[in-house]
């Protein structure tokens, strides 16, 4: 689109002005209460993501399609994908950066549940590789592993993602680097 001389609307300066910017972080449609939740999960997310993620996600070059992929038995994901979803139909790509799952088209995993939230849960892929789980202030919850999170928290690869009825197994084609993280956050139910 052409805009007139001294009238093109302003790049964000700022990463955090930028992430405000993606309307899959948008809180607007939800009530006060859960639009506080929303905004403390989102909060945590966006301090776990990092500048050094931001930078990747923004620069990154043609990586596979976020397009989900029908699974065969038999079926490896493509190559060149990094890390990806599993479930008893689909191979789901996730890019460096931020990939949402939820009831909402705009999302990268699309579940269409009822009970699932709009803006369920999101899978933050780093630049370094290493990868977290965040629970966006769903009225069911995220379970790792059988587990409640309450907070960002780490996967590799294995793990088992629930969201009410649906369970997702978390894929990564090579080991994350070792690094040094913290404990699940977890919550009793």
């Amino acid at each position: 689109m052409d805009f007139p001389h001294g009238m093109a609307p302003a790049e964000p300066s700022h990463p955090r002005e930028r992430a405000m910017a993606d309307p899959r972080l948008n809180s607007l449609h939800l009530d006060p209460i859960r639009r506080q939740d929303f905004r403390r999960a989102r909060e945590a997310l966006l301090q776990e993501r990092g500048v050094e993620t931001l930078y990747a996600e923004q620069h990154r070059e043609a990586e596979p399609s976020s397009t989900l992929i029908r699974q065969a038995d038999h079926v490896q994901a493509p190559p060149g994908l990094d890390h990806w979803l599993v479930d008893h139909e689909f191979i789901y790509p996730l890019q460096v950066g931020l990939n949402t799952l939820g009831r909402s088209s705009d999302n990268n995993v699309v579940v269409e549940e009822l009970y699932i939230s709009r803006r369920h849960c999101a899978i933050l892929v780093h630049h370094n590789g290493t990868c977290v789980l965040q629970d966006m202030s769903s009225k069911n919850g995220t379970f790792l592993n059988g587990t409640r999170i309450g907070g960002p928290t780490p996967l590799a690869a294995g793990d088992e993602i629930r969201i009410c009825n649906r369970q997702f197994i978390f894929q990564a084609r090579s080991a994350s680097p070792s690094l040094e993280t913290p404990a699940h956050h977890t919550i009793q139910e």
